[in-house]
């Protein structure tokens, strides 16, 4: 079969199955992940069964970061804790991984997770293995995520020992947005870009279009985890599209922390007829409880996009703009 032929078929079966709302028929299709905490990947059905508990997904949106932290910890991270217990969330990020078909997956990781395995040799290794074992076709981006409010300084004289090991192949900024001004990271970042590192941020999620805006001039970003702030600025939207900045857009993640209404009013629809590239994330599946295939399918049935449209969302989740990993 030529790869044209391939591909059509992919997208009729894509499209079909999001009319026949058949998500098995969706699971079984290509899609990426370039926003998901890696210890918060995987699915509360696997945990459960780990740890012999029926974990049930929350029922209302959070009222803050903080709300949501806190009902991770007591619903999830108290099943499995210790560095067992979160190396058994790492596996189900594979495992999930594969389950869904994802074929580019970026699993973000924190300096305390490298710390807690023993530093960057050791740390890489294990999730090395952890690819291997689980999710073998998956092609891996590492992400390396700082906290916004971290101390610049500390972190920065660490990089140098992180980025020789030649093995993340992205850089993040997460948590509070407004923890301290984006510039402060400006030296980082050119570290960063120097090793060859694609540059995001989590912006936009609860700030502002200019919030956005001043993030990708100031830290050269290429993608914007969230950014959904910026359809409430038709003139930033063009400036995006112009500037092919690509938004990774998690739209449960968005609902349950109350910056969207709903999925049949969610601001991808605004980004996509801007001509901003956007793709569909899952962010924090072990607390929304939506896999890829399932933020498709809710698009789909909200009403708020096309078949044709979600499947040209797909396909830009799939271009591949980074390097591959070291394994």
């Amino acid at each position: 079969m030529s790869l044209e032929l391939e591909e059509f078929s992919i997208k009729q079966v894509f499209i079909d199955s999001l009319m026949n709302e058949s998500l098995m028929g969706l699971q079984a299709i290509p899609k990426s992940d370039l926003h998901n905490h890696a210890g918060r990947g995987g699915t509360i059905e696997y945990i459960g069964e780990w740890a012999n508990v029926s974990i049930q997904p929350p029922t209302e949106p959070f009222q803050s970061l903080h709300g949501m932290q806190s009902w991770f910890d007591e619903n999830v991270k108290r099943h499995c804790p210790g560095i067992q217990g979160y190396l058994k969330r790492i596996e189900a990020s594979f495992v999930q991984a594969a389950e869904d078909h994802i074929e580019r997956l970026a699993l973000s990781f924190g300096l305390d997770e490298i710390d807690a395995l023993g530093g960057m040799e050791p740390f890489s290794r294990i999730m090395n293995d952890f690819h291997r074992c689980y999710a073998p076709r998956t092609k891996f981006l590492p992400e390396l995520a700082l906290d916004r409010a971290c101390n610049v300084d500390e972190v920065y004289g660490r990089l140098d020992a992180i980025l020789a090991c030649q093995w993340f192949r992205s850089i993040d900024i997460c948590n509070d947005e407004f923890a301290q001004p984006i510039a402060c990271f400006k030296s980082i970042y050119r570290a960063a870009k120097a090793a060859g590192l694609t540059l995001k941020a989590h912006v936009g999620e609860f700030g502002t279009a200019d919030d956005v805006m001043e993030a990708v001039e100031e830290l050269e970003l290429q993608e914007i985890h969230h950014g959904i702030a910026a359809a409430s600025s038709p003139q930033i939207m063009r400036w995006l599209s112009e500037n092919h900045i690509q938004l990774n857009v998690c739209p449960t993640s968005n609902i349950m922390l109350g910056v969207a209404e709903s999925y049949g009013t969610h601001p991808i629809r605004s980004l996509y007829e801007y001509g901003v590239p956007v793709t569909i994330n899952t962010d924090d599946l072990l607390i929304f409880n939506q896999s890829v295939s399932q933020e498709y399918m809710n698009l789909y049935k909200s009403g708020l996009m096309t078949p044709e449209e979600l499947n040209e969302i797909r396909l830009t989740g799939l271009k591949d703009t980074m390097k591959s990993p070291t394994v």
